[in-house]
């Protein structure tokens, strides 16, 4: 996922380092935090792999600044991953939220709506957070006011998916 949004964030324009953790942190930091510690070594191996090449400039002060920009690889290594995303990346909801955030860089219309039904099939797949046996349980069953809570709360979150979703995949064509 971290890897996901360096590329994606620097499809768009190239950044120095800490504009790159700021965007991050805002698309995910609030579920995961971008520690330097994991976000420069993700940077280097990217650099490493020829995804990504990074430039020096002149800084405000007297150090000088890294400007970090993708190579024609790191383009299509994006696209690559965004046409491909694993399971984890259509099942779990931050993942999700981070392949949707760059998807427009798939330039073809069938590769997007593809991905999208891909999510649309994991979320018309009953389930719950909370079971009786095999059976998953609705809001209205769950006598825990904060399980309902929870239940009902994802309920509306998933309607609202479900409904753009089938929306998108209509203006896609697919």
């Amino acid at each position: 996922m971290l890897e996901l949004a360096i590329l994606g964030f620097l499809y768009d324009t190239p950044l120095h380092g800490y504009e790159l953790r700021k965007r991050i942190a805002a698309l995910t930091g609030h579920v995961r935090p971008v520690a330097e510690s994991t976000l420069y070594p993700a940077i280097k191996r990217l650099e490493k792999a020829g995804l990504l090449v990074r430039t020096t400039e002149p800084g405000a002060a007297a150090a000088p600044r890294h400007v970090l920009s993708l190579t024609d690889e790191g383009r299509s290594e994006l696209r690559r991953r965004l046409a491909a995303p694993g399971e984890r990346d259509i099942t779990d909801e931050n993942r999700w939220f981070t392949v949707l955030a760059f998807l427009r860089h798939l330039d073809d219309a069938a590769a997007q709506a593809a991905v999208l039904r891909r999510r649309l099939a994991f979320l018309e797949e009953p389930a719950s957070f909370f079971y009786d046996g095999d059976r998953p349980l609705h809001a209205e069953e769950v006598d825990d006011p904060f399980r309902r809570g929870v239940l009902t709360i994802a309920r509306a979150t998933s309607r609202a998916e479900l409904g753009w979703l089938r929306d998108t995949l209509d203006s896609l064509g697919g």
